[in-house]
């Protein structure tokens, strides 16, 4: 580790060059880009094991067909690591996604700041580009603030984040509060089990709501 960052990320963010002198806008991939959720529901169902929607959580949520007892915590991890392989070039795309991160990225900078496993970053990639989101992808791991902090310490423009994760946002407050924390969560059904991050600045429900949101401060500035 260092500066709080994790090794394998560093060189990743060396790779990154951002321009002071532009917005720049960061954004999380699952359940913000891609619709995360279908896809982890057609695994699952591939893999006699279905979603139980009681909360937010994967941990609990996971059951068995057979008895609808939950799968053991201690299989999740394998069980993910599985469904990236097989599903992170190919998860659908969120409704807007594309589309409205092309017209933003006509004034602002946009990053894709992942916690995809890092060996599945080609697969993430492949994704991107196929659905018309080829902008430079982080595969972080851990905490999102210092990484955050790193890509927006030197900028004169405003900065923005965007993730469903509160933790996540929590994390950028700490180490990036001058950043513009965005909640959002594409799948309407996780949308209702969460209220919006505590330490967000803003909780929007759709790309077209992201764009405007984001075009009038930067319009402002």
């Amino acid at each position: 580790m260092t500066t709080g960052i994790h090794e394998d990320v560093l060189p990743q963010l060396e790779d990154i060059t951002v321009n002071p002198d532009r917005p720049l806008i960061i954004t999380d991939a699952d359940e913000v880009l891609f619709a995360f959720m279908q896809g982890m529901e057609l695994f699952l169902e591939e893999n006699d094991l279905f979603f139980d929607w009681a909360s937010f959580a994967l941990h609990g949520n996971i059951r068995k067909k057979s008895d609808q007892s939950p799968l053991a915590s201690e299989k999740i991890p394998s069980l993910l690591d599985r469904f990236f392989a097989e599903y992170a070039h190919r998860l659908p795309a969120v409704e807007g996604a594309a589309e409205h991160l092309k017209k933003l990225s006509e004034t602002a900078q946009i990053v894709v700041l992942s916690n995809v496993p890092p060996k599945y970053a080609s697969l993430r990639k492949e994704g991107l580009v196929k659905s018309g989101m080829d902008f430079p992808l982080i595969a972080n791991i851990g905490a999102k603030g210092h990484v955050v902090n790193y890509l927006t310490k030197n900028l004169k423009k405003p900065s923005f984040f965007i993730d469903d994760i509160p933790t996540n946002h929590g994390s950028v407050r700490k180490h990036a509060q001058h950043v513009h924390r965005l909640h959002y969560i594409a799948d309407a059904r996780l949308a209702k089990l969460l209220g919006p991050a505590e330490h967000s600045t803003a909780r929007l429900d759709s790309w077209p709501e992201l764009h405007d949101h984001i075009q009038d401060i930067i319009d402002k500035e």
